[in-house]
């Protein structure tokens, strides 16, 4: 059995020829409506003392909003608003970090990261390198941390990333766009609320929603899939059918989609993304794009590899009445494709995902940037 890069780890079990990952599960979770109420009391057994304050990275969507006046904050706590304009980057992780060392003498007692992606990856680097020494980009790629990252969690007030259950933490560095991958960045408590959601505008519910279908799309198939991925995969891919393409109210909409948001991410724990992914991040390094949407522009043009999912892509398109933006890519330059061609190909494991050992002669950078050149 071959071992993909997104299983490696120092936790693996051999059984002769075969390795098994022991990956990291969130251990916490609450889910309900008004259950960002609990915050406070989940909170409290884990301060060690007045002098120990927990900092919250919040979406600053919310810093005129009611959402910001619910946040628990006692003693010393802290409350920082951060846009989620731009992809989260490494130098934004290490200021954050630097800020937070130089103002308090002690650790926090923990990081909580409210808002989509964005904020809960930032959440989950910062909680790792306050106890690790050096750069977030040093940190980028896979198994790379040494110590545990100090307590933190994640609210979602948006559904679909699956950053609320992954290992991962997506950042943009001074060179790639890369995840820091480690059994220590999973949160420790997840606070699932789908009241949280009611504020996000459609198309960026669409977009985000499909970051969760295009996961499942991916996982399913891909050549790394197993029983436990398939599991979690078909149903985040059923819920996501139900929210985008039937008529379903917007309640139970909002509780089905964060439900597929959990499984999706679940899905990937042991197996990984595929090529809409990884062109994503060529797309984000190069010209900012942000995920979701980007994951949309690359997706509608891989009907040759995902056939049948790009068909409900485009159905799940007419029934939300979604316009997607066109010419993305129409007056890049030679160098501009070269950045975003070598960005791509470097996430080996997602293409080795999607398309086997032998992808490097399938998925020429010649072919890569004409597909690119659709966009």
């Amino acid at each position: 059995m071959k071992t993909d890069y997104n299983l490696k780890s120092k936790e693996t079990i051999s059984n002769k020829n075969t390795s098994y990952r022991n990956f990291p599960m969130v251990p916490r979770v609450i889910f309900g409506k008004g259950s960002f109420s609990q915050l406070g009391e989940i909170l409290l057994p884990k301060r060690r003392s007045s002098e120990a304050p927990f900092i919250f990275l919040v979406d600053d969507f919310f810093e005129d909003h009611q959402l910001a006046q619910k946040v628990p904050l006692m003693f010393k706590d802290e409350l920082i608003f951060i846009s989620a304009l731009e992809e989260p980057k490494t130098q934004q992780v290490d200021a954050l970090v630097a800020r937070i060392r130089e103002q308090f003498d002690e650790l926090p007692s923990g990081i909580v990261g409210i808002g989509g992606g964005t904020l809960l990856d930032l959440a989950k680097a910062v909680a790792i390198m306050l106890n690790n020494e050096g750069l977030a980009q040093d940190y980028q790629g896979w198994d790379l941390v040494d110590r545990p990252s100090v307590y933190h969690v994640g609210v979602p007030t948006i559904s679909g990333t699956g950053a609320e259950v992954s290992r991962t933490t997506v950042l943009l560095g001074p060179e790639k766009k890369l995840g820091i991958n480690s059994d220590f960045t999973t949160f420790d408590q997840v606070v699932l609320d789908p009241d949280l959601t009611l504020t996000v505008p459609k198309e960026q519910w669409f977009y985000t929603g499909m970051d969760c279908f295009i996961h499942c799309i991916e996982s399913l198939n891909g050549t790394y899939l197993n029983a436990f991925s398939k599991s979690y995969g078909e149903k985040a891919l059923e819920l996501c059918k139900e929210v985008f393409l039937t008529d379903i109210s917007e309640e139970e909409s909002r509780d089905q989609l964060m439900m597929a948001s959990w499984h999706g991410g679940m899905s990937i724990a042991y197996s990984q993304v595929g090529i809409a992914h990884a062109m994503s991040y060529g797309l984000s390094y190069l010209l900012g794009t942000k995920h979701g949407i980007g994951n949309c522009l690359v997706f509608q043009h891989l009907g040759e590899f995902y056939p049948e999912g790009v068909h409900l892509f485009k159905q799940m398109l007419e029934k939300q009445n979604i316009q997607m933006p066109k010419g993305i890519c129409a007056n890049l330059t030679q160098s501009d494709f070269d950045t975003m061609v070598h960005v791509a190909l470097g996430m080996e494991p997602l293409w080795e995902n999607a398309l086997g050992p032998d992808w490097r002669s399938i998925m020429t950078p010649e072919r890569l940037q004409e597909l690119y050149a659709k966009i």
